[in-house]
């Protein structure tokens, strides 16, 4: 029964984290937040599936690796953002 509940939480936090990405599409930090609020929940499952098949935990080393860097590139696009056109809105710059 507790693991049902851990199933249910870990799918519920991504589809939420999912539902903000695709509502929420004004503003580049907001995006960002539910991009990494996505990754926690997908890190999470991660862990509690690797220590229910008694396996190494390595690929959560790989895993945090990668979105740490998914961050780090998601920061450094907005302060390029922000420093060109004063803000994070979607609206104010081209994307062509």
């Amino acid at each position: 029964m507790m693991i049902l509940n851990m199933w249910t939480v870990f799918i519920l936090m991504f589809i939420v984290g999912n539902l903000i990405f695709v509502s929420k599409h004004k503003h580049l930090l907001i995006v960002l937040l539910s991009l990494e609020f996505i990754v926690l929940s997908i890190f999470f499952f991660l862990l509690v599936y690797l220590i229910f098949i008694d396996y190494d935990m390595y690929m959560l080393m790989l895993f945090l690796v990668f979105s740490v860097c998914e961050g780090a590139l998601g920061l450094s696009i907005l302060v390029s953002m922000i420093r060109t056109h004063g803000n994070d809105y979607f609206q104010s710059f081209n994307l062509l």
